[in-house]
């Protein structure tokens, strides 16, 4: 009788419900006015109003930004200008907008809503000067004329251009007033004037930007959940039970590459991090341009400096060791015991008993005899380590020599003395510690790169990121550039405003790989630079010219020859010359990263992508589908792979834990017949962007969804890895250092969790909980794995609730080889930045209890032999 009384009130409600939005539409008026406008000067992007009778405006949002101009640099740039807009005869909307007062280009995108946007395009349409108060009319041919006002050199004229398609745009020509039609009006809204242009539009228009405006909400509350309401959010809440069962005959395949690393020169993570050089600014290659001229001192002395009388110091380009290596510098000595010194990376850091190996390229000019004296001095002036350097050349010869710390020190310089008088030469200044990641000569920190290896990363992906596809097109990413003799490498400025050296290079980063047992993905440009560049241009600037696109390709199949070839081919004998004669066994390359999906993009990857699958079918190529989780580039993105039949995209995002809490249905929805991901780069960001409990849990949460979807998500790695404190770009990261601490994040260690705890099958589970809340549900997760070289069990939980959650797991699907399993949980206060995991056993049997404490991780690996 309840059940036929709830179902009639239910049929009720449907009809009632109906009746109102029936009764609501009928309401509502057959068209209305829409007003397009920017504030804010032009960061807003294209915001609306709309009115019934053109004197009453309600802004939509207020201000809600429906499109937002992607060209140039962050700050100063991405802008938008005087929007128009006009529907073409297929029901399209066009919006064009100026980009600013500076470029001869405007801005068009085009949309069927008003809020789904197709991807955009900068057509240049004047060689000089602006384009500013853009108007777009149809013409009586069915074309679209643009017309604009131009100000150059205190000029302002009036061109036009006319476009059937927004793709394609006639030559630019002198425009009059009377071919445009001056819509621009000013309107009040919420008692604030704005100018834009008045449009008559169907209702229906108005009420789905209305409804999407209101979606948006609804997903920025999901978005803006945080731990710190769980007061509230769980007021009176109590334990919870779980029941959990496992379904090992519906169990899958699934990556047993999942866990990996993306190293990126940000946060001086290479020179001064984990490149284990110590010599900052060892061959005097500094350059203002680094900072883009923000470090009055950052130049070819920035590091080094003379002290006393007797000794001048210059820096010179004339006959260097390599013409790749320009400056070196020159000493002049009219007194002995006076020398050269260089501070390092904020010092330099020795420890006690421990050797140093030194060298530099010098020569003795005028034919004076000399030798050098190379020492260690502690912040005291305290020598705490010498060594010398005997008989220097009249011409350009590399020397070495060693070093024996006698005391640690955190803040060391190195001095190098000479010995007579008369001018010296130096360059390619040196100190590394003898005792680098694997004993490898132009090696790595061991410390820090043994931190990476114990994550048990099954790839790594470099060098970007940004700096792979850098600011603008002269500062691209050049793999050449990096390999053989460290004086014979071309340095450049790094897209986060300082130095790279390069001498951790593509040899290094492979030579890495190979010892941490980890596939290395390069990641090259896809013939376009960053689209934030700023330096040279403006975004992608255009793209490598055509005409030079043949080269770039064939730099891009080198790269794939100098890792795979044989040690006899053109370019695998550099990499045997360089010392590793077999193959580096590359299988991945990216193309692209993050990139906004252009025209110009999709015309210079296609060229790439075709050219690689052709010669080389067996590498797997890594495309890219924006920087974020939805939106133009990710729309676009995935439909030019999909039509291309790209094996891989590479997504990435960074958002709020709510985000990550409540989509972890995102992949669950994803077509296995197309491509496969690559997570490249993901965190969960709060204000002030801590790497904290909170975080830590969210993304371990996450990823017992992405474990789940396995068979389609392939790889997926954090970011960024490392930051060197005093000296970031960015935050969160994963690990910090400075030159003597390896400080890892409670980040790091879910990371270092599912790393060592990988598996590559996935066991289907069901979890079912005493409390039936949906808010409750989402914050308690599990996967379960298993590892088919060991036979290990592995199973993961996480808990995001104040409560612990006391589960029971039937296990009985397994025959449990050894009831004492290992058990390690990582938990702690939500704000707590420096838990660490812990480790213990516990006894395990086929009908078991376990107790997930409030606000933790957990993970339990047992033997089992499958029945």
């Amino acid at each position: 009788m309840k059940r036929n009384f709830f179902a009639v009130l239910l049929i009720l409600f449907f009809f009632a419900a109906n009746s109102f939005a029936f009764t609501n539409t009928l309401s509502n008026p057959d068209s209305a006015y829409l007003f397009a406008y920017s504030v804010n000067e032009g960061r807003s992007g294209l915001t609306l109003a709309w009115s019934v009778d053109k004197e009453n405006w309600h802004a939509i949002g207020p201000e809600h930004t429906f499109l937002f101009s992607d060209f140039g640099t962050w700050g100063s740039q991405k802008r938008m200008f005087n929007p128009d807009l006009i529907k073409d005869k297929s029901g399209k909307w066009h919006c064009i907008w100026s980009l600013n007062d500076k470029v001869g280009q405007f801005a068009h995108a085009a949309s069927d809503n008003l809020y789904e946007w197709r991807r955009q395009s900068y057509p240049e349409v004047v060689d000089e000067g602006n384009v500013k108060n853009l108007e777009v009319s149809s013409t009586k041919d069915g074309a679209y004329l643009i017309t604009w006002e131009t100000e150059n050199n205190g000029k302002t004229s009036l061109f036009k251009t006319t476009t059937k398609d927004f793709h394609t745009y006639t030559p630019t020509k002198t425009a009059t007033e009377s071919e445009r039609l001056s819509k621009r009006e000013e309107v009040e809204i919420n008692g604030q004037k704005h100018t834009g242009i008045v449009y008559s539009v169907q209702w229906d228009l108005i009420d789905g930007l209305i409804k999407n405006l209101e979606w948006n909400k609804f997903h920025q509350s999901e978005r803006s959940e945080r731990m710190a309401e769980d007061g509230t959010r769980y007021n009176n809440l109590e334990p919870i039970e779980a029941n959990i069962s496992l379904e090992p005959s519906k169990a899958k395949s699934i990556s047993d590459l999942l866990i990996g690393i993306f190293f990126e020169d940000i946060n001086y993570a290479a020179d001064g991090g984990l490149y284990a050089e110590l010599i900052q600014n060892r061959d005097f290659e500094y350059d203002p341009s680094d900072v883009k001229g923000r470090d009055k001192t950052w130049n070819s002395k920035k590091a080094w400096s003379v002290s006393g009388d007797g000794i001048s110091f210059e820096i010179e380009t004339k006959a260097p060791i390599h013409a790749n290596n320009k400056h070196f510098a020159v000493l002049g000595i009219t007194k002995t015991g006076v020398g050269l010194s260089n501070e390092g990376y904020d010092g330099i850091a020795v420890k006690e008993g421990e050797k140093y190996n030194f060298s530099v390229f010098a020569k003795a000019l005028e034919g004076t005899k000399q030798s050098l004296v190379v020492r260690l001095v502690d912040a005291d002036g305290k020598v705490i380590g010498e060594t010398k350097v005997k008989k220097v050349s009249t011409d350009w010869k590399k020397y070495k020599a060693t070093l024996t710390a006698s005391k640690t020190a955190a803040d060391a310089k190195i001095e190098v003395i000479p010995q007579a008088t008369g001018k010296l030469v130096l360059d390619m200044i040196s100190l590394f510690p003898e005792n680098t990641f694997k004993g490898r000569e132009n090696g790595l920190r061991a410390d820090l790169a043994q931190t990476i290896a114990d994550i048990k990363p099954r790839f790594i992906r470099f060098p970007g990121g940004c700096v792979a596809h850098g600011d603008g097109l002269d500062n691209i990413y050049d793999w050449k550039n990096t390999i053989g003799p460290l004086e014979a490498r071309v340095q450049q400025r790094n897209i986060w405003n300082y130095h790279q050296s390069v001498g951790l290079g593509y040899y290094e980063y492979f030579q890495f790989c190979e010892d941490i047992d980890a596939e290395p993905v390069p990641v090259l440009a896809a013939g376009v630079p960053c689209q934030n560049s700023s330096t040279g241009g403006y975004g992608q600037q255009g793209g490598i010219p055509m005409a030079e696109m043949d080269a770039y390709v064939q730099d891009v199949l080198d790269l794939i020859e100098w890792a795979n070839g044989d040690k006899n081919s053109e370019w695998g004998k550099k990499r045997a010359a360089a010392g590793h004669p077999e193959p580096f066994n590359l299988k991945y390359i990216g193309i692209g990263n993050e990139d906004l999906i252009t025209d110009i993009f999709e015309e210079r990857f296609k060229i790439i992508y075709d050219a690689v699958i052709a010669k080389y079918p067996d590498i797997t190529v890594i495309g890219t589908v924006g920087p974020f989780s939805s939106g133009t580039d990710y729309v676009e993105g995935w439909e030019l792979a999909t039509e291309l039949k790209v094996p891989m995209v590479d997504e990435h995002y960074y958002q709020t834990p709510g985000w990550f809490v409540n989509n972890q249905d995102y992949y669950d929805k994803y077509d296995r017949s197309k491509s496969k991901v690559y997570l490249g780069e993901y965190a969960a960001h709060l204000p002030g962007r801590p790497n904290n409990i909170e975080t830590a849990l969210t993304e371990a949460l996450y990823l017992t969804s992405v474990e789940r979807n396995a068979d389609v998500v392939t790889m997926t790695s954090y970011a960024p890895l490392l930051a060197k404190e005093n000296h970031t770009q960015w935050n969160p990261d994963l690990i910090y250092f400075n030159n003597t601490e390896v400080n890892p994040t409670v980040g790091y260690y879910v990371q270092k969790m599912y790393g060592n705890n990988a598996g590559n099958q996935y066991i289907p589970s069901n979890l079912a909980l005493s409390n039936k809340d949906k808010e409750v549900n989402k914050r308690v997760g599990i996967s379960v794995v298993k590892d088919s070289k060991s036979g290990d069990l592995i199973i993961k939980l996480a808990n995001l609730l104040p409560v612990s959650v006391n589960s029971s797991l039937d296990l009985s699907a397994y025959e449990i080889a050894d009831t004492n399993a290992a058990l390690t949980i990582l938990t702690g206060d939500p704000t707590d930045k420096t838990a660490t995991p812990e480790k213990s056993n516990i006894t395990v049997s086929k009908n078991m209890k376990y107790q997930l404490p409030a606000y933790s991780f957990s993970i339990i690996r047992i033997k089992t032999q499958t029945l």
